[in-house]
Formats: C-alpha cells, sequence, structure tokens
C-alpha cells in the first residue's frame, strides 16, 4: 500500500535527519528517486525549489509536495504525518530529558559529533543540485563542456546576491525571472 510506504519512508527520513530541512534533502531523494523511482531528480529538485518558497519548514514541505505528486492528497497527508510523528515524539521525551538532566557532557559530545555530518548531508544534496543546474543531467556528464551558460550565469550571480545579504524571497524570485528571460532570448537565437 502506497500510503504505509510513503508514511514509513518518511518516518525513516525524519529520525535520521538532524539538522532541519536542509539535511533531509539528501534522505528524502534517496527514498523518492533512487529506492522507489516515484520522482526524478529534476521533479524532486522542483519539489525542494516550491519547499523553499513556501511558509513553513522545508522538510515538511517537501514531504508534503513529494507525497502529493506522488499519490495525490491521500499520499500528501501520509508523508507529512510521517514526517512529523518521529520529530514530534523525539521533541518531547528529548525536552523531558534535557529539562532533567540538565546540559550534561555526554548530551554535548553527541551534538557536537553530529555536526559535521549534518554539513556533510546539506553538501551531498548542494553538489547533486549544482550538477542538475548546470548540466541539466542527474550525474555529472563525461564532457563537461556541454555546460548550461544560463545556469552558470544565474548561480553566480545568485552567490554573489547571497553574499550581499540578499533576502531568499527575492532572490528566488529573480533567479525564475532571469532563467525565463534568458531563457526566452536563448530560443530566439
Amino acid at each position: 500500500m502506497i500510503y504505509l510506504t510513503l508514511f514509513l519512508e518518511f518516518a525513516k527520513v525524519a529520525i535520521f535527519c538532524v539538522g532541519g530541512g536542509y539535511a533531509s534533502m539528501p534522505l528524502i531523494q534517496a527514498a523518492v528517486v533512487d529506492t522507489y523511482h516515484w520522482l526524478t531528480l529534476s521533479e524532486f529538485v522542483d519539489i525542494f525549489t516550491i519547499s523553499q518558497m513556501t511558509p513553513g519548514p522545508i522538510g515538511i514541505n517537501a514531504a508534503t509536495f513529494a507525497g502529493m505528486k506522488i499519490a495525490g492528497i491521500p499520499g500528501a497527508v501520509s508523508a507529512t504525518i510521517g514526517f512529523c510523528t518521529p520529530s514530534f515524539i523525539l521533541g518531547i521525551l528529548l525536552a523531558r530529558l534535557f529539562f532533567k538532566y540538565g546540559d550534561i557532557g555526554p548530551i554535548r559530545g553527541i551534538l557536537n559529533g553530529l555536526r559535521p555530518a549534518v554539513i556533510a548531508l546539506i553538501a551531498s544534496a548542494g553538489i547533486s543540485f549544482i550538477v542538475l543546474a548546470l548540466w541539466n543531467e542527474e550525474k555529472l556528464p563525461a564532457d563537461l563542456s556541454t555546460i548550461d551558460p544560463i545556469g552558470i550565469l544565474i548561480l553566480a550571480v545568485s552567490l554573489i546576491a547571497v553574499r550581499q545579504k540578499a533576502g531568499v524571497i527575492k532572490l528566488l524570485a529573480a533567479s525564475g525571472i532571469a532563467g525565463l528571460a534568458l531563457g526566452i532570448v536563448k530560443q530566439l537565437l
């Protein structure tokens, strides 16, 4: 049953995505793109992009949108509940432990040890997205000369804008408009 599978897969993602929504992206990608082949990498990147643009946590938005794309409204509900349930339970348990035992060294050590793994998860997702954005392919092609000049231009300008503290919504809107405009110009030439 697809709804139970969605619930369990997104619950599994939620259990192991330490570090927030960005850390959940490679785990969601592994489930919906690599393991079950429910979505293509391009569809997943679109879902990730929309998840960033809509209000709310990125991980929950991605679970909802992926579930909707895979199995309609019941799929969206299953994926969202699956993604939220472990966090809800773990949050309550950890809050009780933290307030009961306070800030103890081993807990601090565990948290310090998880940080590098979270960075690796985020970097992995970022590299996959960069390859898709610059080469329009899911894996790095053998011929690197097929790079998309529009993708390079938008990436470079976006990186500069991020360093200048541009707002996320303005950056996403401007990038979308620039991609549309440059794509139209490319088609006309």
